[in-house]
């Protein structure tokens, strides 16, 4: 039962606190869409992801006036293309991803995922005729996102497929030139992807899911960093408590907003993520609340242990808070929507390497960097391997969304705009990795991956 005091601390949390849903996102099986003939694969998947999703945007926008409780993002995920596409007699599926950009803009939601290909353990045909066919569907649509997910634990890494990314993603910045290598954006490369994931550009519908499903991404960073300013000088065992009581009340109002719109669709409730998703705005970063625990800027030693703190007590506080916690669930770092990650960048207190450090301990992984933009194919590549290994290993999700900025240099800036904000461009090590990338095959799966 809500008090007084709880519905005074959620208004001030919702206006000063930059507290808000940060998606609903809905998930679509496109799995009856499969036709040989790719045309009418197209006009299918149109056709369904507007039937389905015709009512998404009008409910979210009720939700929001009826509860007082901003909803940022109202997005779609689909069934990964290179499924539903296997059949389809044609060596590109570009016509495929703009059925989707156009389907997402009749809806009118701000993003659709799911032109994805699964080939942690191999490639089936269809799975390279999709990623073939990434640089040209993200330079030639606005709303679509595109995933790959090259690794597993139980499957290891399949560096083949690590190797064509690093050139996928390099031919992707150079057809998005005029806009800083957007394309890259909205494109991630994933170890141990997860089905339910509601924020992008990683969304697709899992191969798990039913027809269709509501799934909610909640963020509230600032709500935190506001929670952690009452605290200052007590002991961690305080910390984490304060954190995981502010988890669950941003939790539990993703949850309301969850149910309220499963129940408007008509469509069953999926899960809640509980990710702390910063963004560029002032107050609203994950880099600021590792810098209230007493850091003097975040990379600095230290770093890694409180990150560790805030994405356990964020999912101990969620968790309590809905019977279905799932996504990805606990602290982003990605530096271009965090302002105080770009920040710390720019003080040469953050760099890659710790960034990667980092990622050990936290949701996903090296997300929304800008690179050089002669940082070359194999590097890129190496950078996702070194990622993937740490999600194998570690059983956890990890992944890379990163940007080799066309023209751009060490210290140069790129401009994205909106929730993707801005980012410096960051030193790369200049030791080459080609001999290893070359080597192809896959890294075998860890021993602890052998529970069955």
């Amino acid at each position: 039962m809500l008090n007084i005091s709880d519905i005074m601390q959620t208004v001030s949390m919702i206006d000063h606190q930059h507290l808000d849903i940060r998606t609903i996102t809905l998930g679509i099986s496109l799995y009856d869409c499969a036709d040989s003939d790719i045309k009418k694969c197209a006009a299918k998947i149109h056709n369904k992801v507007c039937r389905k999703a015709e009512h998404l945007v009008e409910t979210g926008e009720q939700i929001e006036r009826e509860y007082g409780i901003p909803i940022i993002n109202k997005r779609i995920s689909v069934t990964p293309i290179a499924q539903v596409a296997a059949s389809c007699e044609s060596d590109s599926y570009a016509e495929l991803g703009q059925a989707l950009d156009s389907a997402a803009k009749e809806c009118g939601v701000n993003f659709i995922g799911g032109f994805s290909a699964l080939v942690h353990k191999g490639f089936t045909e269809s799975d390279r005729r999709l990623i073939a066919s990434i640089p040209e569907t993200l330079s030639s649509t606005e709303l679509v996102c595109s995933s790959v997910n090259v690794a597993t634990t139980k499957a290891g890494i399949n560096m083949d497929a690590v190797a064509l990314m690093g050139r996928i993603i390099k031919k992707t910045a150079e057809l998005t030139a005029d806009k800083d290598g957007l394309g890259c954006a909205k494109l991630v490369v994933f170890a141990n992807a997860v089905e339910d994931n509601p924020f992008m550009a990683g969304a697709f519908h899992g191969v798990g899911e039913g027809e269709c499903v509501v799934n909610v991404g909640v963020s509230g960073p600032g709500v935190v960093w506001r929670a952690l300013q009452d605290v200052k000088g007590e002991s961690f065992d305080v910390v984490a408590e304060t954190v995981k009581r502010t988890a669950f009340r941003i939790t539990r109002m993703g949850q309301l907003v969850a149910n309220a719109a499963s129940e408007r669709l008509g469509v069953p409730f999926g899960i809640v993520d509980l990710s702390l998703a910063p963004t560029p705005a002032q107050g609203d970063s994950v880099a600021r609340i590792l810098e209230s625990m007493g850091l003097g800027t975040c990379g600095t030693h230290g770093t890694t242990a409180a990150l560790a703190l805030l994405n356990d007590a964020v999912k101990k506080g969620g968790v309590m808070a809905s019977g279905h916690v799932g996504g990805l669930s606990g602290a982003f770092i990605p530096v271009s929507e965090d302002e105080g990650m770009i920040a710390a960048v720019k003080a040469g207190v953050l760099s890659l390497e710790k960034l990667e450090a980092m990622t050990c301990v936290c949701s996903v992984g090296l997300d929304m960097i800008a690179v050089p933009g002669d940082t070359s194919a194999e590097t890129l590549s190496a950078i996702i391997a070194d990622e993937a290994a740490i999600g194998v290993v570690n059983s956890k999700t990890t992944a890379v969304r990163i940007i080799p900025a066309p023209g751009k240099r060490e210290g140069d800036s790129v401009e994205f705009g909106g929730l993707l904000g801005s980012a410096p461009v960051m030193r790369v090590n200049s030791a080459k990795s080609d001999e290893f990338i070359a080597r192809g095959g896959r890294i075998p799966a860890p021993i602890h991956s052998l529970k069955n």
